[in-house]
């Protein structure tokens, strides 16, 4: 997912740094209009918490057989994925590499992609959202 309105902000070394604005930032990619539209549709209100990627995981995946809405709704359900990182794991904060690619970069400095993994769930239901959030949170 590459999000080119961002633009290209890069450090010195070459590496990825954060935007001028990363509050504003987040609050673009949390976003996840498609996502929440369909979540809600299905009674399950996104509050950006753990027990809401559970929810879910529980949702009878009827984008599938739209092979428009699968890509928007995967790259959503990614972006929600880190949104609840950043929002819950100390020191997780959203970071835009220099392709315009937005992925978590945790306390450790370790890097998360979540848009493949969103694009996964979308299409195939794994991994599963909740589990990927354990095992990110637990880095």
């Amino acid at each position: 997912m590459n999000l080119p309105f961002l633009g290209h902000r890069h450090k010195k070394n070459g590496g990825a740094a954060l935007p001028a604005d990363p509050e504003g930032v987040a609050a673009l990619l949390s976003e996840c209009e498609l996502l929440r539209s369909q979540a809600a549709r299905a009674g399950v209100r996104l509050d950006d918490t753990p027990a809401s990627l559970e929810a879910l995981d529980q949702l009878v995946p009827r984008w599938r057989d739209d092979a428009e809405t699968l890509p928007r709704l995967g790259n959503d359900a990614g972006l929600y994925l880190g949104t609840v990182v950043v929002r819950t794991v100390p020191g997780a904060a959203w970071l835009i590499r220099p392709d315009g690619e937005p992925v978590v970069r945790l306390a450790s400095a370790r890097e998360v992609e979540v848009a493949g993994p969103g694009q996964d769930w979308a299409a195939s239901g794994v991994p599963e959202l909740s589990q990927l959030y354990a095992e990110i949170a637990e880095s």
